[in-house]
């Protein structure tokens, strides 16, 4: 079998700039600048900021987990664009250019902690206040077995049972950005999953929730977080189906 060359398989050059802050000792944010040789275009930003951290400046700090998409906790944004860091691959940011340039900054709208670390804390108080859970009183199926539902009854939501949480809509939503009370894009998509299950009996408390000054109607319809979401949910017909439900009472 005859080997890859090392030029192909490795063959760009990355300057990477990085937007730090340190609370401890930094009065404002700065930028690290960092030249990353060999860079594979199948390497990811999370392999360039690993190996930065690793190998080059062990300070750097980061959210991640998974690394495979799943998790969320990765998100940050990319040449000025919210995006998964393990998702995003230098191929695609490099568009033909070589050396490629590209910038990491943390999510806008959340309060810092430390480099690319956020305070997801308000994202999640909005996120538990629509109730993002089952909601049914009633005794289970005598026969044991589950509540049922019909293929149809679930693709009503299925697309919004993909959201995994990881902030990108909200923190690309310039409503939430000049407003933080707003609940944001990703707590109504959650709302959406639960308002639309026709086993669950809570959708007249969280259509209420939407329905509220900083609920459903602060949306301006701008889309950036359909475009901003790692799981291509449509979350800007979810947010007009939330709208549809409250204007005529239906579900």
């Amino acid at each position: 079998m005859s080997k890859i060359p090392v030029s192909s398989a490795r063959d760009y050059t990355v300057e990477l700039r990085v937007r730090r802050f340190n609370p401890e000792k930094d009065s404002a944010p700065w930028w690290g600048e960092y030249t990353l040789e060999g860079v594979s275009p199948n390497d990811t930003v999370l392999d360039l900021l690993h190996r930065v951290k690793w190998t080059m400046d062990g300070t750097l700090s980061l959210r991640r987990s998974c690394a495979h998409g799943v998790c969320g906790s990765d998100n940050m944004k990319i040449n000025g664009a919210n995006a998964l860091a393990c998702k995003m691959l230098v191929a695609r940011l490099a568009n033909g250019k070589n050396p490629v340039s590209i910038q990491v900054e943390p999510m806008a709208g959340l309060p810092v902690l430390k480099d690319l670390i956020v305070d997801m804390e308000p994202f999640f108080e909005h996120y538990r206040s629509v109730l993002p859970y089952f909601i049914n009183d009633e005794p289970p199926p005598a026969d044991g077995r589950e509540r049922l539902q019909s293929p149809e009854d679930r693709e009503k939501f299925d697309d919004t049972t993909k959201c995994i949480l990881c902030a990108a809509c909200t923190t690309s939503c310039p409503s939430f950005w000049a407003d933080d009370r707003y609940v944001g894009p990703a707590a109504i998509v959650q709302a959406h999953r639960f308002i639309y299950d026709s086993r669950d009996q809570g959708y007249e408390e969280r259509l209420s929730i939407m329905a509220e000054q900083f609920g459903v109607w602060k949306c301006r319809t701008i889309f950036n977080c359909t475009n901003a979401c790692p799981r291509d949910i449509e979350v800007t017909k979810a947010i007009a189906e939330v709208k549809m439900s409250i204007t005529t009472g239906k579900v």
